[in-house]
């Protein structure tokens, strides 16, 4: 009897320590599938312009697409609008930690980015704004960091707009109409301006619309879907149909925070740089076509064409400018008259492939 009670007890004991073993295999696996779980990975994406304006639009697709690519596993915070870093501190802003990918105008900080800016100051460039970001984009593949500035970044993606525009709360139909006119423009692009007449007035986009209202400005020179984008054509009623300069963006992280990436990531935010790019200048041309009819329509803005004696005479005007800034650069021992050539080389490709 006590024999039975013994073997029932042993094996009472045995079940115990078997259940036992297979509920700590249990906890090893469980915690072996939640190491392997990938974290969320969260990145804040600041910007200087409102949420509305075309880079804005681009980084909200941006964080969209990456967020799906990697099922969820990237999640990404947007500042637009100055809310995080300002114009003025963007670049700086992202080496120092304040957020982690950073978009800017390169011409903001024209000693900066002297090689690349050169694709935007550079005048007379009569291509649309997809044609003209695939080219930005692949020329900073191209010339790599060191050559392009961005050393110690890890540009995400590059695009630019359309060739600016004057656009004027006064006509602006002969050379004498621009004289001494106060006009805003990015960065080093004044150049352009200061040959027709014109003084150039140094600020943000976002501080361009109060600056009209005042009457501090006579008007601005800058890509036309911010006639309706940011509603500047209840104070500027015409736009001069002639090509100026163009403004370079670059969004970019630190290459430390890059490389800190998982490699799938990476891979992922590799894949979309140039698919931004074509997008970006995509959606800008369409929406540059919406805000013109919409500005005619709904507030009866003009868009001036110049007869082809008018145009000529601006031509001639600006003609000097592009030599002295290709010169400039070349006296800095940068490749500025190479990099002209295979700029004009990439819009032939890339309007060849739109036909």
């Amino acid at each position: 009897m006590k024999s039975r009670k013994w073997i029932g007890r042993l094996s009472l004991l045995v079940a115990a320590v078997t259940l036992a073993g297979c509920s700590d295999r249990e906890d090893e696996s469980s915690a072996s599938t939640r190491d392997e779980s990938p974290e969320v990975i969260k990145l804040s994406y600041a910007f200087f312009a409102p949420a509305q304006s075309f880079p804005a639009i681009q980084m909200e697709r941006w964080a969209n697409e990456i967020s799906e690519r990697t099922n969820g596993r990237v999640e990404v915070a947007l500042f637009p609008g100055g809310t995080l870093l300002s114009a003025n501190n963007m670049y700086d802003g992202v080496l120092n930690g304040v957020a982690d990918i950073g978009l800017s105008a390169t011409s903001y900080e024209p000693g900066r980015f002297p090689l690349i800016n050169l694709t935007g100051s550079l005048t007379g460039q009569n291509v649309n704004s997809e044609i003209a970001s695939r080219t930005v984009y692949q020329l900073i593949q191209e010339y790599g960091q060191q050559m392009t500035g961005l050393e110690g970044f890890k540009v995400i993606t590059a695009f630019t707009s359309e060739p600016a525009y004057l656009q004027t709360i006064e006509p602006v139909r002969h050379l004498e109409d621009a004289q001494g006119l106060e006009i805003r423009i990015s960065g080093d692009n004044s150049r352009a301006l200061d040959a027709l007449g014109m003084t150039a007035v140094g600020m943000s986009q976002a501080e361009t619309g109060e600056a009209l209202q005042a009457g501090i400005i006579d008007g601005y020179a800058s890509s036309r879907e911010v006639l309706m984008d940011l509603q500047f054509a209840r104070t500027v009623k015409y736009v001069t149909d002639y090509p100026l300069t163009n403004t370079i963006f670059a969004a970019v992280m630190t290459q430390e925070k890059w490389e800190s990436l998982p490699t799938q990531v990476q891979e992922v935010m590799e894949e979309l740089a140039p698919e931004m790019a074509a997008f970006t200048g995509q959606y800008l041309d369409e929406q540059i076509q919406r805000s013109l009819e919409w500005s005619q329509a709904e507030e009866g803005v003009e868009i001036i064409s110049l007869s082809e004696e008018e145009a000529a005479r601006w031509g001639e005007r600006l003609a000097p400018v592009n030599d002295a800034i290709l010169d400039g650069a070349e006296a800095q021992g940068l490749p500025a008259r190479e990099l002209e050539t295979r700029m004009k080389e990439l819009f032939n490709t890339y309007r060849d492939e739109l036909l």
